[in-house]
């Protein structure tokens, strides 16, 4: 399998492991994707879930699989089952429970681009990692959800130059326009400060910023009531109890 899922303590590693097509994403693993991430989702111990390639690849993901496509292009049947395993995949990604990081090494290309905007964060781990959504030099079309997620991450300005002109950037311009939040070497700094904190805030903080997204600005009672819940919580007895102990909080 070119996509497997591995857990190191409480964090689960997406692995995006297809070095001969760096990466390129075929049919298979779309529809792989939502089933790697919901035994992740199922498993009560994990905390954070870290999507990166398998180190050698020397690519994060070049895309979907161009060749896969053009030997099925006259399959009206294939195309389908395609586009809907990439908007499936793409959807349950985004809103995935637990916070999600790409961890980006080399190219991240066009549908490669859109697995790291689905994550809550994305990482180069060096400064010639790139970055680019080339439909516009195929003569294809970006799913109106990724580029929702592009708009979102970094306005419609330049949302369009990237989808206008197809280019590829650096990492230090993707930091610089907001498409990635740092460029680090070892981010498990990050992902370990994520894991250390109470796992029901980051839950409902994740879920207060995708309502964000989604138009949502105001309270609701649903949103009051979970406000008002996490003074009840065993994470909220810990975390006060390790503030006046001055020491670091163990959520469990």
């Amino acid at each position: 399998m070119n996509l497997r899922l591995e857990t190191e303590g409480q964090t689960a590693h997406l692995i995006i492991d297809r070095p001969d097509q760096r990466g390129a994403f075929n049919l298979a693993m779309w529809q792989a994707l939502p089933g790697l991430l919901d035994q992740a989702a199922r498993n009560p111990q994990l905390r954070a879930l870290v999507l990166r390639s398998d180190e050698g690849q020397g690519a994060f993901c070049a895309g979907a699989d161009i060749k896969e496509l053009l030997a099925n292009k006259d399959d009206g049947g294939w195309r389908s089952a395609n586009q809907a395993a990439i908007n499936r995949a793409q959807f349950e990604l985004a809103r995935h429970p637990l916070p999600t990081i790409a961890v980006v090494g080399g190219d991240c290309i066009g549908g490669g681009c859109g697995l790291a905007l689905a994550c809550d964060m994305r990482i180069a781990t060096n400064n010639d990692a790139r970055f680019g959504i080339t439909p516009a030099k195929l003569g294809l079309v970006y799913p109106l959800h990724d580029v929702k997620l592009l708009v979102d991450l970094i306005g419609p300005g330049q949302a369009r130059r990237l989808l206008f002109t197809g280019m590829l950037i650096d990492a230090p311009e993707a930091l610089r326009i907001g498409l990635i939040e740092d460029i680090c070497e070892a981010p498990a700094t990050l992902i370990d400060q994520i894991v250390a904190a109470a796992p029901s805030s980051v839950r409902e903080l994740k879920r207060f910023v995708q309502r964000v997204l989604d138009g949502t600005g105001a309270h609701d009672d649903d949103s009051l009531r979970i406000f008002a819940d996490a003074f009840h919580t065993s994470d909220f007895a810990e975390g006060t109890r390790a503030f006046v102990e001055k020491r670091k909080p163990e959520f469990r």
